[in-house]
């Protein structure tokens, strides 16, 4: 069994802000490797605790044969992960999807590139019972530790039980979750699940419910198990809006923390300014229209700020919906002190290794 880095279990309790690794394309739908490393880049510079790549805001298309681009994503990220020389615990988290086979080829991949961690899905199965989901999870957690993914059903996800989320946080070799329903009675589902194993000391949580960053990692969760209360927060989070404005997100979740410790800022403050992330998430993530327009909402950002050409995705139906751009705008005006693209002019140079098209 491939075990976890005490270094980087020990960063991943503390809590850290995991951005979800978008994919650079040209105007020709090709992969653009130069923006690619530059992403990477701008997450370590930003002070990042760590890159989650090959998972939903990559672009699930990437595995396709005629894509060829899973192996290329995973590769060049940990290329400059050590080329940047970090002196931190980084965590690096590596997307797995598919059938078992598939799941476990992708384990043994990001294994063998130096990923700490997989965090898998189980979006494409809907078909497979709780029981097999459980089977295959066992069998991937033999070949790279699991970070736990509940992914919401409009992403490609499923619905999934309490008793699932039991079975699952009994597996020796998970760490984490990262609960993304957003649904706060499914992501109880989760926490209570875990506070209820005899591993729940030795999971992390985090929060990819974009939708209630703020609010999910101030909260305390106090529960009642076998005569006793147990107490778990959510520490961190691996979300696809903190690919977008990351030095203020990394800056975001420290304030939270500080919070947690004396007191300031308070905590009124910080829920007043986790509606205000919410708006911008909206914007970007365009709930209105079933999240159509996510991974282009977090492209967009990314555009204007000149880190990434365009919004092309792999898929060509995959752009912004009516109206999208329009609420973008409004929060790009309404909350300027929530970006971060004085941060992205000031090291453009060593993101892209020369001036971007902005």
């Amino acid at each position: 069994m491939n075990i976890l880095d005490k270094s980087i279990k020990t960063a991943l309790h503390d809590g850290l802000a995991i951005p979800a690794h978008p994919l650079a394309l040209d105007g020709e739908r090709k992969f653009d490797e130069r923006r690619q490393r530059g992403l990477t880049r701008y997450y370590i510079a930003s002070g990042a605790g760590g890159v989650a790549v090959g998972v939903h805001s990559t672009q699930f298309e990437i595995r396709d044969k005629k894509v060829g681009l899973f192996e290329p994503v995973l590769r060049i990220a940990m290329e400059e992960i050590h080329a940047a020389q970090i002196t931190r615990p980084f965590v690096k988290v590596a997307g797995i999807v598919g059938p078992t086979d598939q799941a476990i080829a992708e384990a043994q991949l990001a294994a063998e590139l130096g990923y700490d961690l997989g965090l898998l899905s189980a979006g494409g199965l809907g078909d497979w019972s709780e029981a097999e989901l459980i089977q295959r999870a066992e069998k991937v957690a033999d070949h790279i530790p699991l970070f736990g993914f509940y992914l919401q059903p409009s992403a490609g996800g499923r619905l999934l039980s309490h008793a699932f989320w039991r079975d699952f946080a009994d597996i020796p070799n998970v760490h984490a979750i990262k609960m993304a329903p957003f649904n706060r009675y499914q992501s109880l589902d989760v926490i209570r699940a875990v506070l209820g194993s005899d591993r729940y000391a030795d999971i992390a949580l985090y929060t990819g419910n974009d939708d209630n960053i703020v609010a999910d990692l101030l909260t305390t969760y106090r529960m009642w198990v076998n005569g006793s209360y147990r107490e778990k927060e959510i520490v961190g989070g691996l979300l696809g809006h903190w690919a977008v404005w990351t030095h203020k997100a990394v800056e975001l979740l420290e304030d939270i923390k500080h919070c947690k410790r004396s007191g300031s800022p308070s905590m009124s403050e910080l829920l007043a300014l986790g509606v205000q992330v919410t708006d911008v998430n909206a914007a970007i993530f365009d709930p209105h229209h079933q999240f159509h327009g996510c991974i282009p909402g977090i492209h967009e950002i990314l555009r204007r700020q000149g880190l990434l050409e365009g919004r092309w995705c792999l898929n060509p139906s995959e752009e912004l919906s009516p109206g999208q751009m329009e609420e973008i705008d409004r929060v790009y005006r309404d909350y300027p002190h929530l970006n971060d693209d004085d941060f992205v002019r000031q090291h453009m140079n060593e993101f892209l290794g020369g001036q971007a098209n902005g």
